[in-house]
């Protein structure tokens, strides 16, 4: 998958936009466009989206969830469950925390409200395709926060649940940050380490977990109190 290069630029990042309101869809296009995304499909209503994010394979998709024909946290659902490695940051006029929950839970790995000005829109979209969580100050607390409680309930019997791989020291502290939120550069500057070093560690971590995205490793730290260590 096309990634976002050390220095920060949309190098060859695939980005499909979705959103029932055409000049709202075609200003998000072209600001994408103009900072170096490659804008491979757009879409004004769900099963459309869903058609054409299949046929375009893009690395981000950038979602509205009141769409008809299909809501977004559907038409989320099931594109994430067909291609697990898809970033999907939500742009949504609601800032409703049943809404972003729902939204996280289906998938997305990031939640911005339409409010947020063109340059927050390009630096979510950079940090998504990059592999972080992004969300509009205020709700990242609310989604850890629903994690936390998640892992406070009573956990389900599992007598035949294979046991969890190790990690090595470095990916269990770096994994202890990504449950606290902080995103890739903060937690390269408080390692001192690079930026890329810090997404290796998290990809060998993935996939020593069998998790998907970063949104998963957080919910998975947290349920093991890493976020408290």
């Amino acid at each position: 998958m096309s990634r976002v290069s050390r220095t920060g630029t949309a190098a060859a990042v695939k980005v499909m936009v979705v959103d029932d309101h055409p000049m709202w869809r075609d200003a998000v296009a072209r600001d994408l466009a103009a900072a170096g995304y490659e804008i491979v499909a757009t879409a004004g209503d769900g099963p459309q989206a869903v058609r054409r994010a299949k046929a375009a394979a893009p690395d981000v998709l950038v979602l509205d969830l009141n769409l008809p024909g299909l809501p977004g946290v559907a038409v989320c659902k099931e594109l994430v469950g067909a291609n697990p490695a898809l970033r999907v940051l939500v742009l949504s006029a609601s800032g409703e925390h049943a809404d972003v929950l729902e939204a996280v839970k289906s998938g997305a790995t990031g939640y911005l409200l339409k409010s947020a000005s063109t340059e927050e829109l390009l630096d979510a979209v950079r940090r998504t395709a990059a592999g972080d969580a992004v969300f509009t100050p205020g709700l990242a607390g609310l989604v850890l926060g629903e994690y936390r409680r998640l892992a406070a309930g009573p956990a389900p019997a599992a007598p035949d649940e294979p046991e969890v791989p190790s990690l090595t020291d470095r990916e269990t502290e770096v994994l202890r940050l990504v449950a606290k939120g902080l995103s890739y550069k903060q937690i390269a500057e408080r390692l001192v380490i690079s930026h890329r070093t810090v997404q290796n560690h998290v990809q060998n971590t993935l996939g020593k977990l069998q998790l998907h995205n970063r949104v998963e490793l957080v919910r998975y730290a947290i349920e093991r109190g890493l976020d408290d260590a």
